[in-house]
């Protein structure tokens, strides 16, 4: 292991990486020791070097200043307090370029993206914890802004609590009974001036819908934010920890320019769309295991009741954490870009091959659509790679 570690901390250390080399090292694994991983990955996903990560993390810097710290929602004094109502501009204005207008699409995508973060991993700890690093430009103590968790709070409450029955009567319920809609016993309030890992990805997440209109958020997207954030926010070098946030924008930006086309509905069956990957899959099983590929026709199991997510999602809801970094430590060494997962959905096919070929339709779904148990055991012990390289 400690050569491995020494040969990644050469290829790092070069005034100018050698991405094929590095990416070479990265495929068979990177360690966790000295923040090489977190690197890694940030070279590999956006060429996000020590010398360009300061000007990169001033650019994010900027967008929550554009974005989230905005003149109309600042509640305090230091120069900035909440604007007039005009006649030009209120809440009210039916005119698209309206801000108020705006806000209130704002919040559409906001309370979805807050509804998936919330429960992100939820068999871990970790992003309900306080991270050590909240984002002082917005939880300033001088210049209390309105963080994304309270403005969606102060929606749901004001989507809860009027209600008009059906005489016309307005009725307005108990402010407690919205509240409850995020329980203290599930959701642990935290204390002034901090915020959970949640709330980071939340923010990452809401940046890249605000400047990606095109596309917004789709659901999904919190699942592959998930594993970068914790990899960076878990990082033992303290320095690059510190920016996990903005670092995780960049990567996870970057990485969606490849893997865009997999959210789009419209592209589903063009030629970059994700109808196409999945036929790959099949088309791949067709080369390597002719008989399973039959069974699966036979039953008439087609690729997208199951390899949708596995392909839109990169694995990431069919292993447990560790499991899917270790997995993603090859995908973001694949210099084809995810070509390589592929042939990792089709290994996870035949090491359950004897329990499919053995199955009629209703077991094999199960057994398709469920998290494996089986194949991520089989992953762990090394089997899953095995077969990859063989393929």
């Amino acid at each position: 292991a400690s050569s491995s570690i020494q040969e990644f901390n050469v290829a790092l250390s070069e005034e100018k990486i050698n991405l094929k080399s590095l990416r070479e090292l990265c495929f068979g694994g990177i360690p966790f020791e000295g923040g090489i991983r977190a690197l890694c990955w940030k070279v590999q996903a956006s060429f996000l070097t020590p010398s360009m990560a300061v000007s990169f993390r001033e650019v994010y810097a900027q967008f929550l200043r554009e974005m989230i710290i905005q003149p109309g929602i600042a509640k305090a004094n230091l120069g900035f307090s909440r604007e007039d109502v005009t006649l030009e501009d209120h809440p009210l204005n039916p005119n698209p370029d309206s801000r108020w207008n705006n806000y209130f699409k704002d919040n559409e995508v906001l309370l979805q993206i807050d509804k998936d973060v919330r429960r992100l991993y939820p068999d871990m700890a970790f992003f309900q914890r306080a991270t050590e690093y909240p984002c002082l430009l917005i939880l300033d103590p001088q210049n209390e802004y309105e963080t994304l968790r309270r403005r969606v709070e102060q929606t749901t409450l004001k989507a809860q609590t009027v209600d008009r029955n059906r005489s016309g009567v307005t009725n307005v319920s108990s402010p407690g009974k919205a509240q409850n809609l995020y329980p203290s016993n599930e959701f642990e309030v935290l204390p002034p001036g901090s915020e959970a890992h949640w709330e980071v990805v939340e923010r990452i997440l809401f940046v890249y819908a605000k400047l990606n209109p095109g596309i917004a958020y789709v659901q999904g997207m919190n699942e592959i934010v998930g594993p970068i954030y914790y990899t960076f926010a878990t990082d033992p070098n303290c320095q690059w920890k510190e920016h996990a946030e903005a670092d995780t924008f960049f990567c996870f930006t970057n990485l969606m320019s490849e893997n865009r086309d997999n959210f789009i509905k419209s592209l589903d069956d063009s030629q970059c769309g994700i109808t196409c990957k999945m036929e790959s899959v099949y088309s791949t099983l067709k080369e390597k295991d002719v008989e399973l590929y039959l069974k699966l026709q036979e039953q008439n199991i087609k690729p997208q009741y199951f390899t949708f997510r596995w392909l839109t999602l990169l694995l990431s809801q069919e292993f447990l954490l560790p499991d899917v970094i270790r997995i993603w430590d090859t995908l973001f060494s694949d210099k084809d870009r995810f070509e390589f997962l592929i042939l990792v959905c089709c290994a996870m096919l035949i090491l359950i091959r004897d329990q499919l070929l053995a199955g009629d339709f209703t077991v094999n779904m199960r057994l398709l659509q469920v998290k494996n148990a089986l194949i991520s055991s089989r992953c762990q012990s090394g089997e899953l790679y095995c077969l990859c390289l063989v393929s």
